[in-house]
């Protein structure tokens, strides 16, 4: 009969008992430090190793990204900015369709006149002359002496005319006069403009009580104007000791300075009346 406790059997069942024996510690939970102790260094080199390798891969890596993220700040910036262009360009459109909206309101409610609209494409450089061009001209039924408005009041008048624009004298001019009417004072006068481009209230009754923020209308006086046409307010009286009429400044009711459209009154012929004056 052959002995089973031979020394190679022994061994065996010795390594079985430990191997079963760390099975059921670590089934346990009672290896678990151990585990940990001896895994941690591999996970801290781990990690080591990692970190470097990106930073490596960064390094390298870098340079080709900051070129493809400045290429496409570039591209980002002049989509911006082709945007921001038609934004203009839209905010630019819709400002003026509204102008042209209202000038066209403007007309139905007064369809006495006949009307050309025009839009202001020039203005007078010299800080002494107070004129605007427009881009219509002889060929659209535009001629001298026809009174220009807006939805607000009076502009000027057409003072010269080629086949596709033509040049307005607005009542700013130092040559312009327009003879009105105050409303509430029910008196006649002339407004006047300077070189500075301020307007003046002249030929005022001296014995006529004018108020502050009357308003001032075309009179239609001299042929030059139809009547009724908003002109402006009174801002200031002044009389002057032995003067024979009032003066006062004006303020007119048209902003000149942001003027981008107007209409022309086409049937009206204004009367040069300058041979019948005495």
């Amino acid at each position: 009969m052959r002995n089973l406790f031979t020394p190679k059997n022994l061994r065996n069942l010795i390594l079985i008992i430990v191997i079963v024996g760390v099975l059921v510690l670590a089934i346990s939970g009672y290896l678990t430090p151990l585990f940990s102790l001896s895994v941690s260094p591999l996970i801290s080199a781990q990690s080591w190793i990692s970190e470097r390798y990106l930073a490596f891969s960064d390094f390298f890596s870098s340079p080709r990204d900051m070129a493809t993220l400045r290429e496409e700040n570039a591209q980002l910036r002049n989509e911006v900015a082709q945007l921001q262009s038609e934004i203009i360009a839209l905010q630019e459109n819709l400002a003026q369709a509204e102008i042209l909206y209202t000038l066209l309101d403007f007309a139905r409610n007064n369809p006495e006149h006949e009307y050309v609209a025009a839009t202001v494409i020039g203005r007078e450089i010299s800080p002494y002359l107070q004129y605007i061009i427009i881009d219509k001209g002889s060929n659209d039924g535009i001629r001298y002496g026809m009174p220009v408005v807006t939805q607000q009041g009076l502009v000027g008048r057409i003072d010269a005319v080629i086949s596709d624009a033509a040049r307005i004298q607005l009542i700013t001019d130092a040559g312009s006069v327009v003879n009105v009417r105050l409303k509430t004072a029910n008196v006649e006068g002339q407004v006047s403009g300077s070189i500075t481009g301020e307007v003046s209230l002249d030929m005022v009754p001296i014995d006529a009580q004018v108020d502050i923020g009357e308003v001032i209308l075309t009179s239609g006086l001299g042929g030059t104007y139809p009547p009724n046409i908003f002109v402006g307010q009174v801002l200031s009286m002044q009389t002057r000791q032995n003067a024979l009429f009032q003066t006062g400044s004006v303020q007119p009711i048209v902003d000149f300075s942001v003027l981008s459209a107007v209409l022309v009154i086409t049937n009206f012929d204004a009367v040069d009346i300058t041979p019948l004056l005495p």
